[in-house]
């Protein structure tokens, strides 16, 4: 068998853009090996290949082994790899690609670190969510504040579109199972979507700490960004999922969930809400440059734990 060295590097014209790839996968209970530059993934059932540079995130479960080689194609690729807890609703661990272009990364700091500024991307991040109401002047405390009330809303008229009964959210942090079946089903989208959130902001070069409406938080921006999509996309699903039935909730959801972000498009709508929110349109570098091909095909090992955020 070849060795990872002796293999050439993907080109950047080889990798799929980020706004193209699928949006995350969840795999368990499985070994994980690469073939050129394909990921091989053993179980009791077979052995399938899947092309790594088709991944945008990869969700790594309970008895997952994954080799060295495999991590480095990953890494050639630019995937996101997050290991994460049973039903993949904790992250305990993540990989990070490094990216060519600091471009974003110094509007988000130059944005970020301006008061004024900051707080009108927090109300810009607020419209994207809700067109129908105008933030301006209202302060970040106000803006949370409206966003609880506006999100409580929303639960309530998910439960009555789906005649599920609603008893609230209730989500106890390393105890999925402690919800009933709605809340498991949210809790469920929200860790999918925190790490389709995730690879992007890292794939195009920005900071995951550093938000707008959240704040002290290592993946604070993860937050803000998987955010702005509950309405539109998580939520949705996950009462849908719950009304269908309880039994395999988590997996259930997780595939309705895939489906519906490639249905949409999301991965291009991330990247095109992340400019337009951090930079003016006639600034941004070429999406080639700012790609998801990494320098050296590097990755850094960080815990981390996504928590619930506010969903």
């Amino acid at each position: 068998m070849s060795t990872v060295s002796r293999r050439p590097a993907s080109s950047p014209r080889e990798l799929a853009r980020a706004a193209d790839r699928l949006s995350f996968l969840y795999l368990e209970r499985c070994t994980i090996h690469r073939d050129s530059n394909a990921l091989t993934v053993e179980t009791a059932e077979g052995t399938t290949h899947i092309p790594s540079a088709t991944i945008g995130t990869l969700l790594l479960g309970p008895g997952t082994r994954i080799t060295h080689q495999a991590m480095t194609v990953l890494g050639e690729t630019g995937a996101g790899v997050v290991w994460t807890g049973e039903h993949g609703v904790r992250s305990y661990a993540t990989g990070r690609s490094l990216s060519r272009s600091s471009a974003l990364a110094e509007a988000q700091a130059l944005r970020w670190a301006n008061p004024r500024t900051r707080l009108e991307t927090a109300r810009a991040m607020y419209r994207l969510r809700f067109p129908d109401e105008d933030p301006a002047g209202l302060t970040r405390r106000e803006l949370l504040g409206r966003e609880g009330t506006r999100m409580r809303d929303f639960y309530r008229a998910e439960a009555a579109r789906t005649g599920i009964r609603w008893k609230g959210r209730h989500y106890t942090p390393g105890d999925f199972t402690s919800g009933d079946p709605p809340n498991q089903a949210i809790t469920a989208a929200a860790q999918a979507m925190y790490g389709v959130s995730h690879a992007v902001i890292a794939a195009l070069g920005c900071s995951p700490a550093l938000g707008f409406v959240h704040s002290g938080h290592e993946l604070s921006f993860v937050l803000d960004i998987a955010d702005l999509y509950k309405t539109d996309v998580g939520i949705p699903v996950a009462f849908d999922v719950a009304a269908e039935s309880p039994e395999d909730i988590g997996a259930r959801t997780r595939r309705a969930l895939r489906n519906r972000i490639h249905e949409l498009r999301l991965q291009e709508r991330i990247v095109a809400d992340i400019r337009r929110l951090l930079v003016a349109e006639s600034a941004v570098a070429d999406e080639d440059t700012v790609s998801l091909q990494s320098d050296h095909g590097q990755y850094v090992a960080a815990g981390v734990n996504y928590g619930e955020g506010n969903w």
